[in-house]
């Protein structure tokens, strides 16, 4: 028996683990220590695509139409394999411009428009909102039906019961709670919710397992099998019929019309884009969520079919709900864990679209609905209020609780008409009107703001027209005239046939008939539309965004006065002062800025500061924030031409004059360099050669003085003077190498190799050294290749030198070597770490010198070894890269080099 206070009970506790869980998360992001910087919690976030809708509507599909249900997991299978490039494309935009949704992207590719953003607020909002009431619909049938367990009567009609005796409201104002608490702590330059990520994976984790579990079941205890179950199905007429694929042309083309909306829905619709591109930590991710996203879709739904055949041959004559199969089967078998498991894995599946939705439409409609509106009303004064933070986390929260009672509403009126897979197909026809003005906007630079909203506002139209009034007619809002014979009596205007076409379903119809609306009024909006100065900046680095990366900061084209004073200020009233210390230092330190003058014609400072807004709220408010506190002066299309034509002849003429000054400064200084080095390297040379020398000249004599020293003593000695005179070679390859480098003769072979051989290689040329000294080494490479340009035997010499070195400092009694290999978007890093006697701090600044010898062995190892480490330094710099060393005396050594690195190049 299953109690109601039960199965609320183990809600609660399933929610409040999810709330450690993002505590937990939040927290390690705050002290840098990410648990979501992770290509395999990446991949499980996005799997909140799978929602109630897979989780139980998939089945009462499968009952009704077999294989069809498949269409909706194969849209998002061709999105991963097929389109990664253009995921890939999108995430890179979006991190370079700090993206926060959809509508910011959108609005920010069309010259950060307002009206656009605001445009696309709505059409999400009201697209998703059925979206939505198919999650309270999921949530308030399973607990009515296990409410009543073990009986297995139909439900009645919830339109009938009234608002405050409705489960599913209560259950509406829960998720509002819960997704405010989850959501909207604190607001972020980032819009990041890492704790929020880290719990949506667990859930994918939950729904996984409890639909397994079910399918298992179902499968091999209430059945002995797939091949048992298959048979029985074939007995029915009609479940044989439903394991045959379709042969006429509506249905082919309804097949059709499902994938590409899925496909469209995988990146547009809003939580998608939250987690797929806001939420991206790393780039590199994308190379295994392709792969490991598919095998999720495959998993949960390999058991589908068999439960929804069970379903069937169970209780297709009872008038049950074939959207409930996957929780009556196990409430019929009496299976009291098993249906609370089932119940907690479909709770996890609408709980945790609700929560991500929820926080990604009101995202948007704090930043590109109210925040615009706020902006233009003077009176409010928003400008000039300290503290802005608590107003947007109030819009935000508000936001969320509008839009549950919205989807609440549209569930208590006509949600509860259609089945789960229906209404879901819905919001994804909605959606997929983005996909014109966003997939052609980051290829085609001639893409207007006039086209885009002329596409948008005619989908939308159509979308409305042919599904969402149908919807409130089927519910009794709007008269059912209008479907059976149009508008005023308009047979060529009907929603479900309109101009004469028939012969689809309504959803493929919708679809039609939308986007041919939407991509002609953008093509044609585009074509004969003139783009603004700001919409041709924006139209450049959204097509082109590989061109600028590196050079972000100053890619805007600005002119004006900016006082750093009035930029700060205006920071710190969104972000908070600590946060905008933080940013502004960072900034200070990259590009070499003093904060304690005011800075004046900066374009990079406005630039930065706007892209540190625009993460909190928008793009477009962003932009007008930073206009109200910069004397801005507009500029005409043809003087940002003269600028770019001065600019590019200027770089040119500077460039030249910066060379030919560092040349003649660098003679200058090279010839006092030599001659001050002439003597340290004479005598430095002599030391490091005359050791080895000595040993090899001084074994030879015993050998040749004692005839009669026993073969093993001979054996041993022999094996010395190889040693010595292989180190003996090394050294003086290391004298030559050095006199190349000095003196610019060096030769260097560029090629493409995989940075990963380099080390493996240099560990397997210091093989034996390590071995003898009974040293213990680790090597830590990355998954994948990790290719580069340069001279790969240098580099390999660099890696031989730094092992070779850590060797030689190394605890004499419990040797330790670790090797590691990082990289992240923009640079790699190697490290070789020893436990040996470490390095003082004060000799920490000179241990690359080239000639300083020991002075003191209590201080640690000397500050200089000869010639080894400084040709690293060399050959690393001339690879762009940059060689340190990090150490607390008494506690070992790490030299570590960077080399700067296209992470898009990295293959998993």
């Amino acid at each position: 028996m299953l109690a109601t206070e039960t199965v609320i009970f183990v809600s609660l506790c399933y929610i409040g683990v999810l709330f450690a869980i993002a505590y937990y998360g939040d927290k390690r992001a705050d002290i840098g220590r990410s648990i979501i910087s992770n290509p395999y919690i990446y991949a499980l976030s996005l799997a909140v695509y799978c929602t109630a809708w897979t989780f139980y509507g998939s089945v009462g599909r499968a009952a009704s139409a077999g294989p069809a249900f498949l269409t909706i997991y194969l849209g998002p299978t061709l999105m991963a394999t097929l389109g990664w490039l253009v995921l890939k494309k999108i995430v890179r935009i979006s991190k370079i411009h700090r993206i926060t949704s959809i509508a910011d992207f959108i609005g920010s590719r069309y010259g950060k428009s307002m009206t656009l953003g605001g445009v696309v607020t709505v059409i999400a909002v009201l697209g998703v909102i059925p979206y939505i009431s198919l999650q309270l619909k999921a949530i308030s049938t399973s607990f009515l039906l296990i409410q009543r367990y073990p009986s297995l009567e139909p439900l009645s009609h919830i339109s009938s019961i009234g608002i405050w005796n409705d489960t599913t409201f209560y259950v509406a104002l829960f998720l509002a709670v819960f997704a405010t608490l989850f959501g909207t702590r604190n607001l972020e330059a980032t819009e990041r919710h890492e704790g929020l990520v880290a719990a949506i994976a667990f859930e994918s984790i939950v729904k996984l397992v409890a639909f397994l579990a079910v399918g298992i079941f179902v499968t091999f205890f209430i059945y002995n099998g797939f091949a048992d179950l298959g048979h029985k199905a074939m007995t029915s007429p009609d479940l044989r019929l439903l394991m045959t694929l379709p042969t006429d042309a509506g249905a082919f083309s309804s097949w059709f019309a499902h994938i590409f909306l899925s496909m469209m829905a995988i990146v547009f619709l809003p939580r998608q884009f939250q987690v797929m591109v806001v939420e991206n930590v790393n780039e590199a991710h994308l190379n295994k969520a392709i792969w490991l996203f598919p095998l999720y879709l495959l998993a949960i739904n390999i058991f589908v079919l068999p439960v929804a055949f069970a379903g069937m041959l169970a209780f297709g004559a009872s008038g049950l709900d074939a959207d409930m199969f996957v929780l009556i089967l196990p409430m019929a078998d009496k299976q009291a864990l098993l249906t609370l498991l089932v119940f907690i894995g479909g709770m996890s599946a609408a709980t945790g679209m609700v929560i991500v939705e929820t926080v990604a439409l009101s995202t948007m409609i704090c930043n590109d609905l109210v925040m615009p509106m706020l902006l233009h009303l003077p009176s409010l004064k928003l400008a000039q209020r300290e503290d802005l933070s608590n107003i947007l986390l109030s819009i935000r929260r508000l936001g969320i609780v509008l839009v549950l009672l919205m989807g609440y509403t549209y569930f208590h009126f006509a949600g509860e008409y259609y089945t789960l897979v229906s209404t879901g197909l819905v919001s994804f026809t909605a959606v997929a009107q983005f996909a014109p003005a966003l997939l052609i906007g980051i290829f085609w630079k001639d893409g207007t703001r006039t086209g885009a909203l002329l596409g948008l506002v005619a989908g939308f139209l159509v979308w409305c027209y042919t599904l969402f009034l149908p919807s409130l007619a089927a519910a009794g809002l709007i008269p059912q005239d209008f479907l059976a014979h149009g508008p005023f009596g308009i047979a060529f205007l009907k929603p479900f046939e309109l101009f004469g076409l028939d012969g689809f379903d309504s959803i493929t119809h919708a679809v039609f008939w939308s986007m041919l609306a939407n991509v002609g009024c953008y093509v044609a909006g585009s074509l004969f539309s003139r783009p603004s100065v700001m919409e041709h900046t924006q139209a450049a680095m959204f097509v082109n965004v590989y061109n600028y990366v590196g050079r972000v900061h100053d890619s805007s084209v600005w002119r004006g006065t900016a006082y750093l004073p009035d930029l700060v200020s205006m920071l710190e009233r969104f972000l908070g002062r600590e946060r905008t210390e933080a940013a502004l230092n960072h900034y200070a330190m990259a590009y070499g800025i003093n904060r304690d003058q005011s800075l004046t014609r900066d374009p990079g400072l406005v630039n930065h500061i706007e892209k540190l807004l625009a993460g909190a709220i928008g793009s477009a408010s962003a932009r007008v924030m930073v206009a109200s506190v910069v004397k801005e002066e507009p500029l005409g299309i043809e003087e940002v031409m003269d600028i770019l034509n001065e600019t590019r002849q200027a770089i040119v003429y500077s460039h030249e004059l910066e060379r030919a000054s560092a040349e003649l400064r660098a003679a200058n200084q090279r010839l006092q360099e030599l001659d001050r080095l002439k003597d340290e390297f004479i005598s430095t040379v002599s030391h490091e050669l005359r050791t080895p020398l000595t040993a090899i000249r001084s074994l030879a004599e015993i050998l040749h003085d004692y005839p009669e020293t026993t073969p093993e003593r001979q054996r041993e000695f022999a094996g010395i003077i190889i040693r010595e005179t292989q180190r003996l070679t090394r050294l003086i390859t290391q004298v030559l190498d050095f006199q190349k480098l000095e003196s610019g003769r060096m030769r260097w072979t560029i090629t493409l190799f995989d940075l990963k051989d380099v080390v493996e290689e240099a560990v397997s040329a210091t093989g034996q050294l390590v071995a003898e000294k009974q040293i213990r080494m680790q090597v830590l490479l990355p998954d994948g290749s990790v290719p580069v340009e340069g001279d790969r035997d240098q580099l390999i010499q660099a890696m031989v030198n730094l092992i070779s070195n850590a060797v030689k400092f190394c605890d004499p009694n419990q040797g330790q070597i670790d090797i590691q290999l990082e990289y992240a978007t923009d640079q790699l890093m190697v490290s070789v770490s020893d436990n040996g006697i470490g390095i003082s701090e004060a000799d920490q600044k000179h241990i690359f010198d080239k000639f300083q010898q020991v002075v003191d062995p209590s201080r640690g190892r000397p500050a200089g070894t000869g010639l080894g480490l400084s040709i690293t330094r060399q050959i690393i710099r001339h690879h762009h890269g940059e060689l340190k060393v990090r150490s607390t005396l008494g506690k070992g050594a790490t030299f570590y080099f960077t080399l700067p690195w296209k992470g898009a190049t990295a293959t998993a």
